[in-house]
Parts: structure tokens; C-alpha cells; sequence
């Protein structure tokens, strides 16, 4: 605010008399208090704006130069899904030979947690027990450990995991990138040890074309 000051003279002397004198004092005070509340509200709102990443580690391309050992994936341990358009998601057990049958089944799901999710966990069970044990024993008290053990114990469960699934994930050209990030949590949540992002082969085109066919005809009451 500013204060207007009048200077009249400290003379008694008669005469023509002076023009008053003004001088001006601006109070900063309330824009400073208005700087502080924007500098406040700036800091806040870009805060709560920061945009959510997911980070995917993926392996690096092979060297070409260098002959790479095939990994076996155990039959019994390999669930496979497969995320297609429309939100659509499909898996099978098993691996997928046409030399080698029986042809595995697709099945049908959902992103819900008595879909995708409950047929993980079911596989998963003792894995994710093993790991809600751990948790639990810490949180009551039972075990105490600083968080760095406890990180270091968590990862050897997973580690040293020789029962749980090992999910691959396939999708088809149509799949929304949210179904990968909402397959990625769905991991997470299960508490999946291995998992790995990976395409699809023209065997299981085939497979999945027949699911959707299947499907169709089942909700349809016609013949395949």
C-alpha cells in the first residue's frame, strides 16, 4: 500500500505560500505474502503431476557373433497369455508343439482378480504364501531385520523358486499398451518370480483363432 506523506514546512514565515510536498513509500509487504502463496501452490501442484512410469527391464538383443544356449522351460511350470483386442485375454498351460501332443486348451479370462488373477495366484500358491509369511512375521513383530535383509530375503524366495509359473506373455497387433501395463501389475500383485514378455509363433495364431471360433459358437448355440 502506498502512504502519502505531506510535507508542509516547519516555517511560520508568511508569504506566497509553497505547493505541498508529497513523497510515496510502497508497503511490499503483501506482495510477498502473494509470492510465498504462489511459489507454494507451484510446488504442490507439479508435485502431485509427475507422471506415473513403469520401468520393464528387458534383456538386450543377442550378439549374432555369439552362440546362445537355448533355455528349456519346464512343460509343467509354463502358463502362457496371450492379450488380445477389445481387452480380451486368453492363456494356456503346457507349451504349444504341434509335434508334440496333446494340443494345450485356451482358455478365456478377464482382468478382474477372480479372473486372470485368481488362476495365477492358484498356480503361484507357495511362492506368494512363502512371501505373505515373510511379510506378516515383520509387520507383527515376529522377525525383526532391517529392510535391507528383508529386500534380500524376499529376492532369495523368488530366486530360489523351483515350483511357481513361469508366465509368458504374448499379444496379438491390436493389444492396448494399457493390458500390458495391467498384465505387468497383475505379476506384481501374484508375486510371479519369472516371467517374460515374448511373441507369439504361428502354431499359437492358429490355437487362438480356434479359441475365438470355439467361443463364438458356444455363446451362439451353433455349431462350430
Amino acid at each position: 500500500m502506498a502512504e502519502i506523506i505531506a510535507n508542509e514546512g516547519g516555517g511560520k514565515k508568511k508569504g506566497k505560500k509553497r505547493a505541498k510536498k508529497f513523497s510515496t513509500a510502497i508497503d511490499m509487504t503483501p506482495m510477498v505474502d502473494v509470492m510465498c502463496l504462489l511459489l507454494t501452490f507451484f510446488m504442490l501442484t507439479t508435485a502431485f503431476s509427475k507422471p506415473k512410469v513403469m520401468e520393464i527391464v528387458l534383456p538386450d538383443p543377442p550378439d549374432p557373433n555369439i552362440k546362445t544356449p537355448r533355455v528349456e522351460i519346464p512343460k509343467a511350470r509354463a502358463v502362457n497369455i496371450i492379450l488380445d483386442e477389445n481387452d480380451r485375454i486368453f492363456f494356456y498351460n503346457g507349451l504349444a508343439d504341434p509335434t508334440k501332443p496333446p494340443i494345450p486348451t485356451v482358455f478365456e479370462s478377464d482382468y478382474s482378480k477372480d479372473g486372470i488373477r485368481k488362476m495365477l495366484l492358484e498356480r503361484n500358491r507357495s511362492l506368494f504364501k512363502s512371501i505373505e509369511e515373510l511379510n506378516n512375521d515383520v509387520l507383527t513383530g515376529k522377525q525383526v531385520m532391517p529392510r535391507d535383509t528383508l529386500e534380500k530375503r524376499l529376492r532369495d524366495l523368488r530366486k530360489y523358486d523351483d515350483l511357481g509359473p513361469i508366465v509368458l506373455i504374448k499379444a496379438t497387433e491390436k493389444v492396448k499398451y494399457k493390458n500390458i501395463v495391467d498384465i505387468i501389475d497383475e505379476m506384481a500383485i501374484c508375486n510371479i518370480a519369472r516371467y517374460s514378455l515374448t511373441d507369439m509363433n504361428s502354431f499359437e495364431v492358429k490355437l487362438l483363432a480356434k479359441a475365438k471360433r470355439d467361443i463364438a459358437a458356444a455363446q451362439t448355440g451353433q455349431p462350430q
